[in-house]
């Protein structure tokens, strides 16, 4: 979904930008395309249409900021209407809390809990969880398994059918942890019993957060859920779960936008790190391929120590191809390479598939093929032409055409993250992205 909507509305910017006059009909066809993107996201109609007529409003009768062009006056004005329509994001709180987790059966909230234990973790803090799942068989194992794997403890009882019994003594157990995640049980449609359940589960631990998890999937229809939810325990977040796999997306993203709680976290992916915090502003900065650097920063922070890579180095685009294997082993500690990239600036830049689909086989193959390589080549690959490639391959009992491919996957990184230079912290900058649509 994601992908289809920030291609849609980059090539609408694009048409745009292409302009040699900005007067009402370019407007109107830049509305139009638009509206196209969004509503083919599922985005709520009336949604689109009140940020049409306020993009067209604004655009028609705003007068442009000094120094600033008309063109470059609309397209800030789409991204901030973008920025508008996703709503804001909910608060996250990195100290002493307790979350309650609610959400109807097959939304991914357990999967969704341990992925926020793995989330405060990294951020230092001491991390329980409960589970209060007594309705879904396995719902224990599974949550179980997830917190071993990253060394969380998790508290529940198979054998008790009581969840406010299970979570008053969970409470105790977790009584040193800094943040306590309570996943409860989930049913396939919101029944009085699994409302009045969360109340009591509310009353008991006081919450500090209580937060929604949605699947993507369910669209537009997500308002009702986050609604009813809301009426019951007053949620104050909400978490959409599998963004990476709908067209419905764009639904859940403007329903939820509706409501009066806000987007905290959103899921795109199967693995723990596979979460991430919502902000509207570097969110649409991802899809119009502008990246978002605070949010790359912050991951990086998180897992890549000070002596794994010289992130001024990543930053401004500058390695070697010495520094290409541990470069890229940082780089995958940071999660799927497809999400990192999309935090770059790349703008129009179209980065081949094959080259997230590095994996450790292949790493390790790069590996023993640099091995082989002398000092004078790691430095400056360039130097490496028709006879080196063939005398390299030959060292590490690779082919010739492995050596190309190595090096035209380090030539991707680098034109990648050469884009880095004079990038501005992710923020919106006009004239970048007035390059970027190749208007400047």
């Amino acid at each position: 979904m994601l992908d289809r909507l920030g291609s849609g509305l980059k090539d609408a910017l694009k048409k745009l930008a292409g302009k040699t006059v900005i007067d009402k009909a370019a407007v109107d066809e830049l509305v139009r395309d638009l509206q196209r993107a969004l509503i083919g996201a599922d985005v709520n109609v009336k949604l689109v249409m009140q940020l049409s007529q306020a993009i067209k409003q604004r655009a028609l009768d705003e007068e442009p900021p000094k120094g600033m062009s008309v063109r470059e006056h609309v397209l800030r004005i789409v991204y901030q209407e973008l920025v508008n329509l996703m709503g804001q994001g909910a608060e996250v709180q990195l100290g002493p809390q307790t979350i309650l987790m609610a959400g109807l059966q097959g939304s991914g909230k357990t999967t969704t809990t341990a992925k926020l234990a793995r989330y405060f973790q990294r951020k230092g803090l001491r991390v329980g969880v409960i589970c209060a799942d007594v309705f879904r068989p396995g719902a224990y194992a599974q949550l179980t398994t997830l917190c071993t794997k990253i060394n969380v403890p998790c508290y529940g009882d198979p054998g008790e059918k009581d969840a406010v019994a299970i979570v008053r003594r969970g409470l105790g157990e977790l009584k040193h942890a800094e943040v306590v995640i309570i996943d409860t049980q989930g049913r396939h449609a919101l029944e009085d019993d699994l409302i009045d359940e969360i109340v009591r589960i509310n009353e008991l631990t006081r919450a500090s957060h209580r937060w929604l998890v949605i699947d993507a999937a369910l669209g537009q229809q997500a308002r009702d859920q986050a609604r009813r939810f809301h009426d019951a325990i007053n949620i104050d977040g909400v978490i959409i779960t599998k963004m990476d796999g709908t067209a419905k997306g764009g639904g859940a993203l403007s329903a939820v936008s509706e409501t009066q709680s806000g987007i905290v976290f959103i899921g795109s992916g199967e693995t723990i790190d596979d979460i991430e915090r919502f902000d509207p502003d570097g969110f649409i900065s991802r899809l119009l391929g502008m990246g978002d650097l605070r949010a790359l920063v912050e991951r990086a922070e998180e897992v890549i120590g000070e002596d794994e890579v010289d992130m001024n180095a990543l930053m401004k685009g500058k390695f070697t191809l010495r520094d290409m294997y541990k470069q890229m082993e940082a780089l995958k500690k940071m999660g799927p390479l497809k999400q990192v990239m999309s935090m770059l600036p790349l703008g129009g830049m179209d980065i081949p598939q094959d080259a997230y689909d590095v994996t450790g086989q292949k790493m390790e193959r790069y590996r023993v093929i640099m091995d082989s390589m002398t000092d004078a080549e790691l430095e400056t690959p360039s130097v490496i032409g028709g006879s080196r490639v063939h005398r390299i391959a030959a060292g590490a009992g690779s082919s010739p055409d492995e050596v190309r491919e190595l090096l035209k996957y380090y030539k991707t990184m680098q034109r990648a993250l050469k884009l880095f230079r004079g990038g501005g912290g992710g923020k919106f900058n006009m004239q970048r992205m007035m390059k970027k649509f190749g208007g400047m």
